[in-house]
């Protein structure tokens, strides 16, 4: 099965590489991502100052990580000097330098890694929503380096398509979608205390909990701007997530906060996984998914949901759930046809898909 992606004169072996964040904060957890067999490398986020972090400052859930940890802990030049000298000296793959913030962070780092960089990713996390600001500072970077540029777009912008116009008429390449969410907030009930807060009492919130918001992202950009490579990332922890964002308009994709909740070794696992699940999928390849045309069969018709009898074990959680009021277990489970409003909660939420 060939999982070779492409893009930008980028090769990977397969789509997968490590999002930016503690995982790759130094030569060492780089070189775990090698060998864990990632398609790309990618750098924690390297900027001119160090920052303060709380400590606690991860917080893992079944479902999504709440995070107040900022950029690298290492001043750049340790960058410059130790981290990447090291990955260069057996570098087999492409490595994309995470970058931050602001245009005058640009005018001092991009001279600094260009040679060690195939291409840049550049966080815009902390530097607002005003699109004029993000395209100047992706002019600034074009301006010191050839390489391809990556923006990566936070949730709360509000407008990813101008987003994505803006700062490919800047000179970037692509976007990478999306960065964690937030603020959000977490509170220790017993304590009457914000936990893993910055001194604001926020954090942000990743992990599989934004997966769907990503998909939308990506979707989006990509429709917008088909000529723009688009980097999916939000939620993977998984091969089919993978495969979810290709079919949406991902080039590649990143993961970071489920191996946070899974294990480090979740990046081997779904690599590893790849190829009998694409061919689960009637998949031939990465290329042939990033091919297909995803469909949208939206029908506005009323229809009553189908209960096969000898699957339903009469649980009642969809007469519990129905918002309609329109189910209830007599002999078997039976739908009132007036009240039904064919929202289709009952369907997905069936435990012994008992419903069609």
């Amino acid at each position: 099965m060939d999982l070779t992606t492409n893009f930008n004169g980028l090769y990977l072996a397969n789509p997968l590489m490590p999002a930016s964040g503690p995982l790759v904060g130094d030569a060492d957890k780089l070189a775990f991502m090698v060998n864990e067999g990632c398609g790309a490398i990618v750098t924690k986020t390297i900027s001119t100052i160090l920052p303060h972090i709380p400590k606690p400052c991860i917080y893992g859930d079944r479902e999504y990580v709440m995070n107040s940890e900022l950029w690298s802990e290492y001043p750049y030049q340790k960058w410059v000097n130790d981290f990447l000298p090291a990955f260069w000296q057996t570098k087999d793959r492409p490595l994309i330098i995470s970058v931050g913030y602001t245009k005058a962070d640009m005018e001092i780092l991009i001279p600094l890694l260009d040679r060690f960089a195939d291409a840049f990713e550049v966080s815009t996390h902390y530097v607002g929503t005003d699109l004029m600001v993000i395209a100047d500072t992706v002019k600034t970077i074009r301006s010191h380096t050839t390489k391809p540029i990556y923006m990566k777009i936070s949730p709360h912008l509000p407008d990813p398509e101008g987003f994505a116009k803006a700062i490919s008429d800047a000179g970037a390449n692509g976007v990478v979608a999306v960065n964690s969410l937030g603020p959000t907030m977490k509170i220790d009930l017993n304590n009457r205390n914000i936990v893993y807060g910055n001194d604001a009492g926020f954090v942000w919130t990743s992990g599989p909990v934004i997966k769907n918001l990503a998909l939308a992202t990506v979707y989006k950009i990509k429709k917008a701007m088909p000529s723009l490579t688009v980097i999916g990332v939000g939620g993977i922890s998984k091969a089919e997530d993978v495969i979810e964002f290709l079919l949406a308009g991902a080039s590649a994709t990143q993961m970071l906060s489920g191996a946070l909740l899974k294990g480090k070794n979740l990046f081997s696992k779904i690599i590893q996984d790849l190829p009998l699940v694409l061919e689960k999928y009637g998949f031939s390849s990465i290329e042939d998914v990033k091919q297909t045309p995803l469909k949208n069969a939206v029908s506005y018709e009323p229809y009553i949901p189908i209960l096969n009898p000898e699957k339903c074990t009469k649980c009642q959680l969809c007469v519990r759930i129905c918002p309609y009021f329109a189910i209830e277990l007599k002999e078997h489970i039976t739908f009132d046809k007036d009240k039904c409003f064919s929202c289709g909660l009952c369907i997905s939420k069936c435990p012994s898909q008992a419903l069609k």
